[in-house]
C-alpha cells in the first residue's frame, strides 16, 4: 500500500501561508519569550497567561515575518537560501500576504490585550514595527549596521514574556534582552560571511559586502566577547545562580573558540558551523536559565 501523502490545494495553501511566518525563526522567538515568563515568577505561570501570551507573541512574530517576506520578495528571489519562499515562487500574491499579516497580527495583539495585559500588547506592537518597518524597510537596505540596530527588536521576546507575567519591565528582564542583543551580530555576520556574494548580488549592504571579510571577522570576535560578558549578567543581578553561570561560561568558551578561528583561520565551512552553533548556543543558554531558576526554588 502506498504511503504517499496526497496534498490537496487547501493543504498546499496552508503550507504556503505557514512558510511566510518563518516558523524556525518564530519557534526560537517563542522559546525565549516563554523562558522570560517562567523566570519572572517564582512559581508556575498562570495557564491562561502562558497560553495567551505564547500564542499572541507567536502570531505577531509570524505576521512580522510575513511583512518581511513581502518587502524583501525581490531580494529573496536573488538569494539561494530564500528563493524557495512562497512570494518569489509566485505561490502567493502581495495582497494575500498583506491581508494574512494583518489578520494574524491583529488576532495576536487582541489576544495579548484581552487575556494578558496592555503593556505586553504595546511592547509586542513596538517589536513588530521595529522588525517589519524600521529594520526591514529602513535599516537593512541603508546601513551595514542594520543587524546591530535592528537587533533590538529581535532581542525583545524574553522582555515580552516577562511583562506578560509581571506587568512591568525590570532590570533583570533587560539582562535577557542584552544577551540576545549581543548574540545577534556574531550570529548573522557568520551567515553573511559565507553568503556575502548573494547579499552583494541582491544589493544588501551587509558588513562583509561594505567593509570586507577581515573587518567582519574582527567584529564577530569582538561581539562574541561582548556576548560572553552579557551572558554573566543574570548571575550578577541574582536572576540566576552558579549552575547557570557555569553553563554560560562553558557555552561562551565554545562560541569564543569559533569566533577566534573565524578571525584567524577563516573558511566558509567554519562560518556555517559557527552560524549553526550560534542557534544552539542561544537555545541552551536560555534552557540553562530555566533549569537554574527551578534549581534555586527547590534546593
Amino acid at each position: 500500500m502506498s504511503s504517499t501523502v496526497i496534498r490537496t490545494p487547501l493543504y498546499s495553501r496552508i503550507q504556503q501561508f505557514y512558510a511566510l511566518t518563518k516558523p524556525r525563526v518564530v519557534s526560537l522567538i517563542v522559546f525565549t519569550a516563554v523562558i522570560g515568563m517562567f523566570l519572572a515568577t517564582p512559581g508556575m505561570v498562570p495557564v491562561t497567561i502562558l497560553f495567551a501570551a505564547t500564542l499572541g507573541i507567536a502570531l505577531v512574530a509570524g505576521a512580522a515575518a510575513a511583512v518581511n517576506c513581502l518587502v524583501e520578495q525581490k531580494i529573496d528571489a536573488l538569494m539561494m537560501r530564500t528563493q524557495s519562499r512562497p512570494l518569489p515562487r509566485g505561490q502567493l500574491t502581495s495582497l494575500e500576504t498583506l491581508i494574512f499579516s494583518g489578520v494574524v497580527g491583529g488576532i495576536g495583539l487582541l489576544l495579548l490585550y484581552q487575556w494578558v495585559n496592555a503593556l505586553t500588547m504595546w511592547l509586542t506592537l513596538a517589536t513588530f514595527v521595529g522588525y517589519a518597518v524600521i529594520y526591514t524597510v529602513i535599516l537593512k537596505p541603508m546601513t551595514p549596521q542594520n543587524i546591530v540596530i535592528g537587533g533590538a527588536s529581535g532581542a525583545m521576546p524574553p522582555v515580552l514574556g516577562w511583562a506578560a507575567v509581571t506587568g512591568d519591565v525590570s532590570p533583570q528582564a533587560l539582562t535577557l534582552f542584552l544577551i540576545i542583543f549581543a548574540w545577534t551580530p556574531p550570529h548573522f555576520w557568520a551567515l553573511a560571511l559565507y553568503r556575502k556574494h548573494e547579499y552583494a548580488k541582491a544589493g544588501v549592504p551587509m558588513l562583509p559586502v561594505t567593509h570586507g571579510d577581515k573587518f567582519t571577522r574582527l567584529h564577530v570576535l569582538l561581539y562574541t566577547i561582548i556576548l560572553l560578558a552579557c551572558s554573566t549578567l543574570p548571575f550578577v543581578t541574582r536572576l540566576s545562580g552558579m549552575p547557570y553561570l557555569i553553563a554560560a561560561l562553558a557555552l561562551g568558551a565554545v562560541f569564543m573558540v569559533y569566533a577566534v578561528k573565524i578571525y584567524t583561520d577563516y573558511s566558509d565551512e567554519l562560518a556555517r558551523r559557527t552560524f549553526r552553533f550560534s542557534i544552539l548556543y542561544l537555545t541552551l543558554i536560555f534552557a540553562a536559565l530555566l533549569i537554574d531558576h527551578y534549581l534555586q526554588l527547590f534546593f
